[in-house]
């Protein structure tokens, strides 16, 4: 990955993670918490790609794994995040922008309902059985319900932000210059260059000539003279 797209990732990443666990846990909602950083793993995934959305996912729940109050085994949600962010990925357009909204949304209702089935299943297999005395079909409901209320006022900010951090205008800039240059450098050469080359050949040619004129008439005037 890029440099500006590892600082940006790191910097919306750490800033998701605070709001989630200091504002978003404390509401005490029925059934699930709205994810941020889900909405923000899925925001970075659609613009990076599915290479890029698995690291910053992968990246994102290892640090929700870290944080306290983490209760859980570390890597789990590591590796959750990590499968959502290349799902999501796939679905990055060529040029970076998605169309219409119809897409992100069924997105985000896929990504909430897929990593809580996942986290669940994943718990299950190292003895986490916590999702079966919640219960598992209103978590699902709640958290795709609260993800997508959430995601449009944070997924199309995202998207935003990491299509402008991908586009450098010095980059922009620099390129530019160099194309004037070779374009510049290869109009001399091809044309200008050429031309007063063959005036330069054609002067010193002429010179030549002169010189060599003037020292025929030297021997001639010196053979008169003689």
């Amino acid at each position: 990955m890029r440099v500006n797209r590892i600082l940006l990732s790191s910097a919306l990443v750490v800033v998701a993670l605070v709001i989630q666990v200091s504002v978003l846990a404390r509401l005490h909602l029925p059934g699930a918490v709205p994810d941020l950083l889900l909405l923000t793993v899925l925001g970075l995934a659609m613009v990076y790609g599915h290479v890029g959305g698995a690291l910053v996912g992968f990246g994102a729940g290892l640090l929700a794994d870290l944080a306290p109050p983490a209760d859980h085994a570390a890597g789990r949600y590591a590796l959750v995040l990590c499968v959502i962010g290349y799902f999501a990925g796939l679905i990055k357009p060529e040029n970076g922008r998605l169309k219409s909204a119809t897409g992100p949304m069924l997105v985000v209702v896929a990504a909430a309902i897929g990593s809580t089935l996942l986290y669940a299943g994943v718990g299950a297999l190292v003895g986490d059985t916590a999702a079966r005395h919640v219960g598992l079909m209103s978590l699902l409901f709640s958290a795709a319900l609260y993800d997508l209320l959430l995601a449009p006022f944070v997924v199309p900010g995202i998207m935003a932000l990491a299509r402008r951090a991908d586009n450098d205008p010095l980059a922009e800039t620099n390129a530019s210059s160099k194309k004037a240059t070779d374009i510049s450098s290869g109009w001399i050469s091809n044309g200008t260059g050429l031309k007063i080359g063959g005036q330069r050949g054609g002067l010193g040619s002429l010179k030549t000539k002169a010189r060599t004129r003037t020292a025929r008439v030297g021997r001639i005037k010196g053979v008169k003279r003689l």
